[in-house]
Order: C-alpha cells, then structure tokens, then sequence
C-alpha cells in the first residue's frame, strides 16, 4: 500500500487515561470516532503524544486491539513502534500485526542516542522483516538523536514495506531534497505542526497532526485548502492556528494537546507518571492560549460525510 492510502490527515491521537493513570479505552474511542468523522484517512495510536514509551506492553496491545474493533475498518488504525531493543520493536510489530493494525510508524531505537546510523538502519530493517504491515519511518533529530537523512532514506529504499515517511527534523529543506533524491519512492508526510503550511508548499502527501485533534474540523479545512491550492485562505486560518500549532513542538507537548483536548470537549488532561499535568502560572498561560482561539475560532465547513466545498 503506497499511494493514494498514504495521504491527507494521518493524526497523532493521544491515549485517554482516568485521573489513576489508567486506560480509559471508551474516552480514547470516542476521540478516534470525532476525528473519523471530521474525515481524517487514518489514524496513528501510541506515538509520542500518544504516551507510547509510558505504557506498559500489555497496555499497548490493548490500546490497539480495542482501537482496531472501535475504528472498524473506517480508516487505517496504525501504531506507534517505539521499543527500546529492536528484538522487542519486532514483537510489538508482529503483535500488531495480529490484532489488525494496518500498519506502523516505525520510530528509532530510543535506548541511547546513537551516532552510528549503521545501527538504526540496522533496527529499522529488522524491524521491517519482522512484520508484513507497511510502515511509516519516523525521523525526529531533535527528540531522538537519530538524524534520518534524505540520503540514509536512499539506502532504505529497498525494503518494499518501508512506504512512508515522517519528516520532523525542522529543517523544511529536507522536503525538496528527498524529493530530488527519491522522487515518489516514499509518501512524505510533515509531522511538525507549525510547518505544516511551509511544507505543504513545497510538497507533501499528508500530515502527522498534533494540535488539530482538539479542532479536527479546522484541522481538515486548513489542509483540503491546501490540497487546492487555495493559499490565501490557508494563510489566514494558518495565522489563526499557528499559537495552537506551536504547542505540538515543546516537551511538554503531551500535557498541552491534552489540555487543549480538554477544553474543547473531547477528552481529559490526565497524563502517566512521570508527566504531570500542569500548574501555576505555565497553565494558566496554556489555558489562555487555547481559550483564545476557542474564543476566536473560525467558521469552517462542518460536513462531515461530503467534501469540504
């Protein structure tokens, strides 16, 4: 599967948890079937918003077993892989496999911060011959430490389940290399939120969204605006978006989507150890961001069945 499955609106939807830390499974669907609605074309379960690497392995399973049933076949249901060995990243990927995941973003080995690319290609490959699913390769320097270059992507391309790939290195003039040196070998997805418009400019198939599962409807305007060329008023609702874009690109990213996610109705804050939810003066600052593009919230088309006209 490459082209056209791999394309538009692939957000990053965070893991509802009950005030104890708990799986809170119906909160997460719930979430999963707004977004559905709002006609995103699929779904990423356990990423980094996700709180992938603060889940216990049998929590993660059921996050994707129960996420596959609630989703039902509407739109791809992939899974974040972020296991610190690469023996225990192919179980996961063939474990997700068996519940029906329908495919992966594959991050890097997380437990140190390798200078040696040999290593996480490495990883990577392993990881692809463990499972038949295709598989989205996730590239965060900044996060990770691991620098997926266009020319590392070149080296891969030979393994035919590497399909996608998810560029967050920061740096939008990755967009034009990888298509100079790939051309439409892989689809190309952005995963910085706040670069979201730059690089849609220059080129993209789709979009790992942050923030714009607390405003799923805005969230798909602004990108069927940009699939039609229509800049002017994708400038516009950008500006208006871009306070709420940049909490996807701060460590505390997870407590802030999920307050977000909280003011708008549709889920709660609550976070796992050792995140925290917010205090003091830091959350007051993030509720009055939020509340003031609530406040100034845009009118969109709202269908939710038929193309944005």
């Amino acid at each position: 599967m490459k082209k056209p499955y791999w394309q538009g609106v692939f957000p990053a939807i965070t893991t509802q948890l009950n005030q104890n830390g708990s799986l809170d499974l119906e909160a997460t669907a719930r979430h999963a079937d707004r977004l559905i609605r709002s006609r995103v074309t699929g779904i990423i379960f356990l990423g980094s918003l996700g709180e992938n690497q603060s889940l216990m392995p049998d929590e993660k399973r059921r996050v994707i077993e129960a996420m596959v049933e609630a989703v039902d076949g509407r739109v791809p249901v992939l899974s974040g892989v972020a296991e610190a060995s690469t023996s225990e990243a192919c179980r996961y990927a063939r474990d997700c496999e068996r519940r029906g995941a329908d495919g992966l973003m594959l991050m890097p080995p997380m437990i140190y911060k390798s200078l040696d690319p040999r290593e996480t290609i490495a990883h990577f490959r392993a990881v692809a011959r463990a499972t038949g699913l295709p598989i989205m390769i996730y590239n965060n320097p900044i996060s990770y430490g691991h620098d997926i270059t266009p020319e590392l992507f070149a080296e891969m391309a030979d393994q035919k389940n590497f399909v996608a790939l998810k560029e967050s290195s920061g740096n939008t003039r990755r967009i034009t290399d990888i298509a100079r040196i790939l051309g439409d070998r892989y689809a190309l997805f952005t995963g910085v939120d706040d670069l979201v418009l730059e690089c849609a400019v220059l080129g993209i198939d789709g979009w790992v969204a942050g923030s714009g599962i607390a405003f799923p409807e805005e969230n798909e305007y602004f990108w069927e605006l940009t699939r039609r060329g229509e800049w002017n008023k994708a400038r516009e609702l950008y500006r208006w978006f871009t306070p709420l874009l940049h909490l996807d690109t701060h460590p505390k990213f997870v407590q802030y989507i999920k307050l977000a996610v909280q003011e708008c109705g549709l889920g709660a804050e609550w976070v796992r150890a050792p995140r925290l939810p917010l205090i003091g003066d830091e959350r007051k600052q993030i509720l009055k961001i939020i509340r003031l593009a609530i406040k100034k919230r845009p009118k969109v088309p709202c269908e939710t069945s038929e193309p944005l006209a």
